[in-house]
């Protein structure tokens, strides 16, 4: 049987990317009947939807955050296992960006499209590893798709707010980090690094903290800041959302050294503005050389970039030999990475 151009039965709405002979959109940007979620990042993950389609870490992490209006149904794709949807197949595969992130690979009439999510090819002790699969149509991320983006191994950074922690017993260290995934990520990298101090969490944490232990990974000893009274934080840990570093919550903490977790923390300007004194390169997105390989790994015809700088990497993908466009969707934006 001849195969069908993914372009013919895939193609982006209003709504988001929808696959016709499946019947189903996928992270869509509006309320649909049928949505098949990457994960749990709000940029691809919003309340609403009818029945929802996602692994089952990523259905938790709805359930928490939107509570009855995350979805009428949420129904789990065990990782790996084809699923009649529609007139397709459907499986999820792990893309190694946070705890349930997964690729979502779709077959129809002998072709097959793979739409990422977001993703990452470097070992992150919370969530499983990425997982090549071989298709005739990539759709790619690219949150990070330009050559400046070469991220530093997370353990050398690690090590330096271990030494930053070791040099200043004197100072609080407040570290900026994503609510999901990066902030539980870099928590079990301290403990594996030797770290067994209490971490202190802003509340906007505490509940995520909570699901990942409920989900399996272990954090260690963690305490919310709001119920320790009379606590001296003279040479302690805390994290926090980025925008608290900002506020009034963080004056308690007197001269407190300033850190932030992300891919941007590579853009000095970015260090500068966040006033970060220790700005760590710690992502959860694939940089320019993982996309640029992970690309030629799918054996691809075709490349869609969406979510990020798509024209360097389209325009790169070009010089490479590839078909490669712009994938215009509604609702993406930059994270806290």
């Amino acid at each position: 049987m001849a195969s069908s151009n993914p372009n013919r039965w895939l193609y982006p709405t209003a709504e988001g990317l929808y696959c016709e002979p499946g019947r189903f959109h996928i992270d869509p940007a509006q309320r649909v009947e049928h949505a098949l979620i990457t994960h749990g990042h709000s940029d691809h993950a919003r309340p609403g939807h009818g029945h929802v389609l996602a692994t089952r870490e990523t259905g938790e992490i709805m359930r928490l955050r939107f509570g009855a209006e995350a979805a009428g149904l949420i129904s789990e794709a065990p990782l790996g296992k084809k699923l009649a949807v529609g007139d397709t197949e459907v499986r999820f595969v792990p893309a190694g960006h946070i705890l349930g992130s997964a690729q979502i690979v779709i077959e129809h009439k002998g072709s097959c499209a793979v739409v990422s999510g977001d993703y990452k090819r470097t070992a992150d002790p919370t969530c499983l590893p990425f997982e090549t699969v071989r298709c005739n149509l990539f759709i790619t991320e690219a949150t990070f798709g330009l050559p400046v983006f070469c991220h530093e191994p997370p353990d050398r950074e690690v090590a330096r707010l271990l030494g930053s922690l070791a040099a200043n017993p004197d100072r609080t260290h407040l570290l900026g980090v994503y609510g999901l995934g990066k902030c539980q990520r870099i928590i079990v990298m301290l403990r594996k690094a030797g770290y067994d101090a209490p971490i202190y969490l802003h509340g906007a944490l505490v509940g995520l903290c909570a699901l990942y232990e409920r989900l399996g990974v272990n954090l260690g000893d963690l305490r919310a800041v709001s119920e320790q009274k009379g606590t001296s934080y003279q040479g302690a840990l805390v994290l926090c959302p980025p925008s608290a570093i900002a506020e009034r919550w963080a004056r308690r903490f007197g001269d407190a050294l300033t850190s932030f977790a992300s891919g941007w923390m590579r853009v000095r300007n970015r260090a500068r503005q966040r006033g970060a004194e220790l700005p760590l390169v710690i992502s959860d997105h694939a940089d320019w050389p993982e996309l640029l390989d992970t690309i030629r790994e799918t054996g691809a015809e075709e490349v869609w970039v969406t979510h990020g700088r798509e024209d360097a990497l389209v325009h790169q993908l070009g010089v490479m030999g590839l078909k490669a466009r712009a994938l215009a969707l509604v609702g993406f934006e930059d994270e806290d990475d």
